[in-house]
């Protein structure tokens, strides 16, 4: 057996200068979309080429390591990842082709024609739900369709998604970030959950006065202010009430549809003094929603409720324990697996990492998406020949995009097996008393480099436990914090960006979405810092 290559996280000799370097294949890639425009898939090829130049020019990263990792993440994007995304948006394809979605939009509009209702409730609420269930871009994908069906601008329809599904990011997916947090740093998942629970309500509460600022500005929130309390202060108790004595699982789903009850009932009571409309956009454009029976909305809504039925079954421990027991496979990835050794400081004893890629076909959340999709095909009355040509239209839309996912993930996984993820987390925690601050801006940082709060949790749990103990601040605090701070990095990440993108038709202004999220992501995450950094000295 070869001896592990060992990470080094001073190539240049000191801190800052190593950080620096670390650093470039990110603003290589940031700068090519957000200042120059380039398209999403070349300029996430050419910020791969940079990670791998300087993992193995300057980190000294063996170059058969560098390649196996570029193949680990290429094929991570494509599944699971690209896997959810594609039949994400093939169940929207299916709406569409039968015309049930313009049902739900009728159905929607009924409900409300003011756009920061429908904003609230389908970017917010039903976004938490399917976050809770699924997560992994499955919220923004389906959100961001939604939108554009309701009439909303497609990078509108993007932007107010991804900062939309934040609040629930932490406790997506039945709570799978803060089991993998308790995984890597051994404290007690119901404890982690609880410090969570606490961290979070804040913006549970901020976030939805938050997307109506974006949206309509700061005026047009007094005349909404009671639906974005409601929305909020519901999410946000029934989010630390959960999280504090049921531990991660439920906390999303209890959640959001405690909001989406609390919302729909204040509609029964109140509304707004004027219905508020894009400008330009007349009356009849915003209120052209068509009455139909009962039976037939209820048809309409089936896709979306066969969706959340699965999603939810498909989280479920023994679920998908069972599911894996059917169809689960693993592969070491060759010249990969344990042949890369993390040392002290940022794990507590060196050790050799795995790299093993999971094709658990069946339980994975796009196949639930899948199996959606033709079973609400079916029942909607399409024939196996249609159901087919819809999937290979959409193939043919997403194709680029999964191209994109593929290369930004190949760079994700470079950036860590290199070790130069490390290296930009130790600059963070060598921050002394102001540790606490930017310890969420380390997760902030992680969910933006991996596209994955349980990646983050993974990949700098252990380290902010460490850096905690080290300044003195509580570790569950700190580890917690990654976790918090990483929520609001969600909105940027690449995989992300480029599923808002792909669910509203624009895959070449990947860039002009970041842009729009930015400012919001990095503003949020500093509160997160400052709310952190409070608790630990106050």
């Amino acid at each position: 057996m070869l001896t592990p290559w060992p990470q080094s996280y001073l190539p240049l000799g000191t801190l800052l200068p190593s950080a620096l370097v670390a650093a470039v294949p990110v603003i290589v890639l940031l700068a090519l979309l957000g200042v120059w425009h380039v398209r999403a898939h070349l300029a996430a090829v050419a910020g791969l080429a940079a990670a791998v130049a300087v993992a193995v020019l300057v980190a000294g990263m063996p170059t058969p390591l560098a390649l196996a990792a570029v193949t680990h993440g290429a094929l991570y994007g494509l599944f699971p990842i690209g896997w959810i995304v594609l039949n994400a948006l093939f169940v929207f394809a299916i709406t569409v082709h039968t015309g049930m979605f313009d049902v739900v939009r009728d159905s929607v509009v009924s409900i409300a024609e003011d756009r920061r209702i429908q904003l609230l409730l389908i970017a917010f609420c039903f976004g938490a739900f399917v976050e809770g269930a699924a997560g992994f871009g499955t919220p923004v994908a389906i959100s961001a369709a939604m939108l554009i069906g309701l009439g909303f601008k497609p990078l509108p329809a993007a932007g107010l998604s991804l900062i939309g599904n934040t609040a629930p990011v932490a406790f997506g997916a039945l709570g799978t970030p803060i089991i993998a947090l308790a995984g890597v740093t051994q404290l007690p998942v119901n404890e982690l959950s609880a410090m969570v629970g606490r961290q979070l309500p804040l913006f549970a509460i901020l976030i939805p006065f938050w997307l109506i600022w974006v949206m309509a500005g700061w005026r047009s929130i007094r005349e909404v202010w009671p639906a974005c309390l409601v929305v909020g202060v519901s999410f946000g108790a029934t989010q630390f009430y959960v999280s504090q004595h049921y531990g991660p699982t439920l906390v999303d789903i209890s959640a959001s549809l405690v909001s989406i009850a609390s919302l729909l009932l204040l509609l029964r009571v109140w509304r707004p003094r004027t219905v508020w409309r894009f400008p330009g956009e007349t009356p009849r454009a915003a209120a052209d929603a068509t009455p139909h029976r009962t039976a037939h909305v209820l048809r309409a809504w089936m896709p979306w409720g066969i969706l959340s039925v699965l999603l939810f079954l498909w989280g479920l421990p023994d679920m998908k324990a069972w599911l894996n027991a059917q169809s689960l496979f693993t592969f070491p990835v060759p010249f990969l697996h344990q042949a890369v050794l993390r040392t002290p400081p940022v794990v507590a004893i060196a050790k050799a990492e795995d790299a093993i890629f999971t094709l658990n076909w069946l339980s994975a959340s796009g196949t639930a998406l899948l199996l959606t999709g033709v079973l609400s095909g079916a029942l909607l009355g399409m024939g196996p020949r249609a159901l087919l040509r819809t999937y290979w239209e959409t193939l043919l839309k997403v194709r680029l995009s999964l191209l994109t996912i593929a290369a930004m993930m190949a760079l994700g996984f470079v950036t860590r097996y290199g070790g130069l993820d490390a290296t930009i987390g130790l600059a963070f925690a060598r921050t002394g008393v102001l540790f606490a601050f930017f310890s969420p801006l380390l997760g902030w940082l992680g969910v933006a480099l991996t596209g994955s709060d349980t990646s983050s949790n993974v990949l700098f749990g252990n380290l902010q436990q460490i850096s905690a103990q080290q300044v003195g601040v509580s570790p569950l605090l700190a580890a917690a914090a990654n976790s918090s701070g990483g929520v609001m990095g969600k909105m940027i990440d690449a995989q992300s960006i480029v599923v808002a993108g792909v669910a509203t038709g624009q895959h070449g202004q990947v860039g002009d979405i970041l842009r729009y999220v930015f400012w919001h992501s990095l503003a949020l995450a500093c509160l997160v810092g400052v709310e952190i950094f409070v608790m630990a000295h106050w």
